[in-house]
């Protein structure tokens, strides 16, 4: 959550950080606010704007009141955890003698404790925030003595929690401090000049050279220089990297929502994803696996965790890892896993799968199972990030930046990932021949292909949502894969167009969802290949069932498979493909069908209402 941005240099602080702060308003959207700070005859001081709502209303301020140009300043995009989103819970939050300007992404849990100590100081603090307690502690370190480093690190030693800082103080007008612990911060590093961030996306037009952040380090940028340490004051390592995709990857090309455009760029994303990992030999590689073949073989348990969307993949993981390994495989909510005493030890594999690699609940419970003596794979679309960096191993995804609060390109990638490492762990331990992996290898890499048979057939899909736009409810049925994009659906009806949307197994209709079928209500029914002849047969009996009691059946199905045909008010064609691989074509429509409807409803399609990007805190 929230937006982070720091700079130091020559250029205009206030326009460098507030061209920042709009590509990351993806991670929060409550409020902004922008800290500069300037020198004058009269001496230094901090000019301070913040605004509720959007960044558009900050732009606006500025607009009328400008800021100073100088080089040194922060500004924050936030998502509201404590306060309501107004003016005064805006972040940066000064110091009671002015002389500290902080923000913070994250959570300070003992942070009402400190205000009662403050209190008893006599420093009264003006806003409902747990960040304005940090501003003060920073200027009380400093009345003490102690330089801005010095003091960020006395005071993150007394903070219980998940966050990450930035500071500027007004009597050292060059230099720009932060800190991380659980959330992240990435260093930009310029021609002359510095900067820190939430994410690359905020200094991208600027520089393409970054330094990831470990976890407690302290960060001290200047024009140029950058000086790391941990919160013990030791010099700490860092590892510099390139980013490998530039300011045209996050921009709109035309489209009306970056979601839209995400949707569309699916081809090129699961190419990418796929890009380098199927050998001319016939061979699968995963070059940044780093755990031993001979332990892979030792694995008897792997349990998949993740959140929100990228959990629903992992739902799909479990049908075809557990179906090509024979490894009995779980899924869990992350934010459950750790809470629930697991049974994990040095035989299991626990995967996590997290588009961001920051999510918090999700770093929990890796670390969790590190302590329990497992093993740790990552699935990730950022380089960098935390969670990668924690575990043994990675996957990247390698989708590129992903804008839109609601994940398209992110779900489908990751899927992708999960069968390249089911078929990976089915080559080490033999369970698959190699004819039989290269047959799904290539129909994985027929698949951008496919994807994009689906996009440009997508009319049907557009109508549709325009002949639902008043639709108070919709319902989603699935079996077997078709249950997790049955899920997916619905999340994605909830998150953009925030109506009542709720994803069944359509073996459990009869179980009690039945009793919520009534006239007209739209039902989206995925149905499995002509292939699983059962569970094609099943699930058109279910579509027959829900249709005599009135309700408007939506079917996605394959394009020949004419059992639907009579049964099916919309039938929504998918083209042939394998059902292991089915979620990959079956999820597209789906995601146009909630991009569309939303925007006729005249939402913000890619900032929903209380949701931001990436979720930092439990």
């Amino acid at each position: 959550m929230c937006g982070i941005v720091g700079y130091v240099g020559p250029g205009p602080a206030a326009a460098i950080i507030m061209s920042g702060l709009k590509r990351l308003e993806y991670r929060g959207y409550d409020s902004a606010g922008v800290a500069v700070v300037t020198s004058d005859d009269a001496g230094s001081r901090i000019a301070l704007a913040k605004r509720a709502g959007k960044i558009g209303n900050l732009a606006g301020a500025l607009d009328a009141e400008p800021m100073p140009v100088d080089g040194v300043g922060v500004g924050h995009t936030r998502w509201a955890t404590h306060g309501v989103p107004n003016d005064l819970n805006a972040h940066p939050h000064l110091s009671f003698d002015g002389r500290v300007a902080v923000v913070h992404n994250g959570i300070i849990e003992n942070h009402a404790a400190l205000r009662a100590e403050l209190g008893a100081a006599g420093i009264a603090t003006v806003s409902d925030t747990d960040t304005e307690v940090v501003a003060h502690l920073l200027a009380q370190e400093l009345e003490a003595g102690r330089r801005l480093p010095d003091a960020m690190r006395a005071v993150c030693n007394r903070l219980d929690g998940a966050f990450t800082l930035v500071a500027v103080d007004r009597d050292d007008p060059a230099t720009v401090v932060g800190a991380r612990r659980n959330s992240p911060l990435v260093v930009g590093i310029g021609d002359g000049e510095s900067y820190l961030a939430s994410d690359v996306a905020a200094f991208i037009d600027h520089t393409r050279e970054a330094i990831e952040l470990g976890q407690d380090q302290v960060v001290e940028i200047r024009a140029g220089e950058v000086r790391v340490t941990g919160f013990d004051g030791r010099p700490a390592q860092t590892r510099p990297y390139h980013v490998d995709w530039d300011t045209s990857a996050a921009q709109k090309d035309g489209y009306d929502w970056f979601m839209r455009k995400e949707i569309y760029e699916q081809p090129k994303a699961v190419a990418d994803t796929l890009l380098g990992r199927y050998d001319t030999d016939g061979s699968l590689r995963l070059d940044e696996l780093r755990i031993s073949e001979s332990e892979l073989r030792r694995v008897n348990k792997i349990i998949i965790v993740a959140c929100g969307t990228a959990f629903y993949s992992g739902l799909v993981a479990k049908y075809a890892i557990e179906h090509w390994t024979r490894i009995a495989c779980e899924v869990e909510l992350a934010h459950e896993f750790r809470y629930r005493d697991p049974i994990v030890d040095a035989n299991t594999l626990v995967v996590c799968i997290s588009q961001s690699g920051e999510t918090a609940d999700s770093l929990m419970a890796i670390r969790h199972a590190s302590e329990q003596g497992a093993r740790v794979l990552a699935i990730c679309n950022t380089n960098g990030s935390t969670i990668p960096r924690e575990s043994d191993a990675v996957i990247y995804t390698h989708a590129g930046p992903e804008i839109g609060v609601a994940s398209t390109k992110g779900f489908t990638t990751q899927l992708v990932a999960c069968y390249l490492l089911g078929l990976y762990l089915a080559q080490v331990r033999g369970t698959l021949f190699g004819d039989e992996i290269a047959r799904l290898m290539d129909e994985l890499e027929q698949m951008p292909q496919t994807i994009q048979g689906v996009l440009d057939d997508a009319e049907p899909v557009l109508k549709l949502a325009a002949d639902f736009a008043e639709q108070p409810s919709v319902l989603f049925l699935g079996r077997h894969v078709g249950y997790p994009v049955a899920l997916e659906g619905a999340l994605k009806l909830k998150e953009l167009a925030y109506i009542h949307a709720e994803g069944f197994a359509a073996g459990e209709l009869k179980h009690g969802p039945i009793a919520l079928i009534d006239q007209g209500l739209p039902v989206f029914v995925v149905v499995p290949p002509l292939g699983r002849d059962m569970l094609h047969d099943k699930v058109v009996s279910n579509i027959a069932e829900i249709r005599a009691r009135g309700a408007l059946t939506v079917v996605l199905a394959e394009e020949d498979d004419e059992a639907v045909g009579p049964l099916a008010d919309v039938w929504i064609r998918l083209p042939k493909v394998s059902t292991l691989l089915q979620p990959l074509a079956a999820t597209v429509p789906l995601q146009l069908f909630a991009c569309e409807l939303a925007t006729r409803k005249g939402h913000d399609v890619d900032q929903p209402r209380n949701l931001a990007k990436s979720v930092t805190v439990e």
